[in-house]
């Protein structure tokens, strides 16, 4: 038989006289909380010594609303009795119950108005809402309907009832030591030798403690800062910037064409509002339609500006990083965002209508494809992917362009963003006379795979027992 605390032997010792009883009168019987009592209980009851049952009851009461109620009469009760032989509408509508009284009335069809007349239909009674009102039953569509009108309240009680067993009754009859123990030794009890003759208490440090749960910041959250710590150690400058941007910085500076499927409405979120072109747009209406001075020949087309003034809501954060290149045309730059972007699409485990995305952008004399590359390896690497893979692909404002991906045991290759070099049609209308290496991707993907989610919804989902078991993140270990 394990260790007995001295509440447990106290519970006990008071068991033995009442046998069964509820938490509240132990609670008083040994000057203690019901909330103590239960958790000694417990305590007991795995040592066969005791038992602990949970009872939940059911029971209604009234709101403030339902309070007035239960003495005056429901409002329809009230209205009712009012109406005589001759009653007038006018009449009626002093009557403070009128406002939700005769629409009840109506509802149930216990008066009828004729013209200006209100008359009471025969047999109209409203007696077995009022037996509700005083005796609601959890079954009864009366009641059911009380609790709609926001009347009564279902609430749900629980209580503890305690009793021993034959084992624990036979171990408080042989007798318990009850005598006070000592948790804690004073300095003064170690160096005159008291402790030898006090009653210590004894611990079981087997035993789990009990869990806490301090607050602490989402891990969605915490995986976003993690991103942004490791970048400006990377020494690179964060960017920031509205999510309504015009169509101009959002599509046209990133020649992308104005008949492009991303710019039609299934993909983008288009606004009302307009904004004037910025200075110097002619160089990017003249790149999409001729090519400008380069040796590109453009999409060709029409290029309207009105289109170009419209405002969406931002279907990426790279955006910021052209607006930012055209503010600052000398090397070096190396800049990131991480910022939520818009998109119509359907939701589902693996698809948002609005996500979290990173941009990064490097321009410099020298940078070339091989130090995209590297960045690319680097953060994948300090973020605790281990292995990553480079493929080429499309993208209408870098070239060459690649698809990044790295490999998670159980699953496979999983993409895990775009990146490239700014094509000469994004960089010469604003001036830029150097390589820009260029990137995004989806921070909620690395979320993903780094919390071990199969449904994207669930990083903006309130569940407290997922916040809770999710351990503090910290920095991956990793690095070229």
């Amino acid at each position: 038989m394990a260790e007995l605390t001295q509440n447990e032997k106290r519970l006990l010792a008071t068991l033995e006289k009442e046998k069964k009883t509820d938490a509240p009168h132990l609670a008083g019987l040994l000057e203690a909380t019901p909330e103590a009592v239960v958790q000694w209980a417990h305590l007991a009851q795995d040592k066969g010594l005791a038992t602990v049952e949970r009872i939940v009851a059911k029971e209604f009461v009234y709101t403030d609303e339902g309070k007035t109620y239960a003495e005056k009469g429901l409002p329809e009760t009230q209205l009712l009795r009012f109406i005589l032989p001759g009653t007038q509408l006018a009449n009626l509508q002093k009557h403070e119950a009128f406002r939700i009284g005769f629409g009840q009335l109506r509802k149930k069809g216990l008066v009828t108005v004729e013209g200006t007349s209100v008359t009471k239909v025969a047999g109209a009674s409203t007696d077995a809402d009022e037996t509700a009102l005083k005796n609601p039953a959890a079954d009864d569509k009366k009641t059911k309907e009380l609790m709609k009108r926001g009347i009564l309240q279902e609430c749900e009680t629980v209580r503890y009832a305690i009793a021993i067993t034959p084992e624990g009754l036979a171990l408080a009859k042989k007798g318990l030591d009850l005598r006070e123990e000592t948790g804690t030794l004073t300095r003064e009890q170690i160096l005159s030798g008291a402790w030898k003759t006090k009653n210590l208490r004894r611990y079981d440090v087997s035993k789990l403690p009990k869990k806490a749960y301090p607050g602490k910041i989402h891990p969605y959250q915490r995986i976003i800062g993690e991103m942004r710590e490791l970048l400006l150690e990377m020494g690179f400058t964060e960017l920031y910037g509205g999510i309504v941007q015009q169509s101009f910085w959002n599509f046209d500076a990133l020649f992308q064409p104005q008949d492009h499927p991303a710019r039609e409405m299934q993909d983008t979120f288009y606004l009302k509002e307009t904004l004037p072109l910025p200075k110097g747009y002619e160089k990017v209406k003249a790149m999409h339609i001729s090519g400008g001075e380069t040796s590109s020949t453009g999409w060709g087309g029409v290029w309207k500006e009105e289109k170009a003034e419209q405002c969406v809501l931002r279907t990426h954060t790279t955006c910021l990083s052209i607006q930012h290149l055209a503010q600052h045309k000398n090397p070096p730059i190396k800049a990131f965002a991480i910022g939520r972007v818009y998109r119509r699409e359907t939701i589902d485990t693996t698809h948002l209508a609005e996500f979290e995305q990173l941009e990064g952008i490097v321009m410099d004399e020298d940078v070339s494809f091989g130090n995209l590359l590297g960045i690319l390896r680097e953060f994948y690497n300090r973020m605790g992917f281990t292995s990553v893979r480079f493929k080429p692909s499309f993208y209408p404002y870098t070239e060459p362009s690649l698809d990044a991906e790295v490999y998670v045991e159980g699953i496979g290759w999983i993409e895990m963003g775009g990146a490239g070099v700014f094509r000469e049609e994004v960089t010469a209308p604003i001036g830029i006379n150097y390589p820009v290496l260029a990137w995004g991707l989806g921070v909620s993907r690395i979320a993903m795979l780094r919390l071990g989610l199969k449904d994207l919804r669930f990083l903006h989902k309130s569940d407290v027992a997922f916040l809770r078991e999710t351990p503090s993140l910290r920095k991956a270990k990793g690095g070229i």
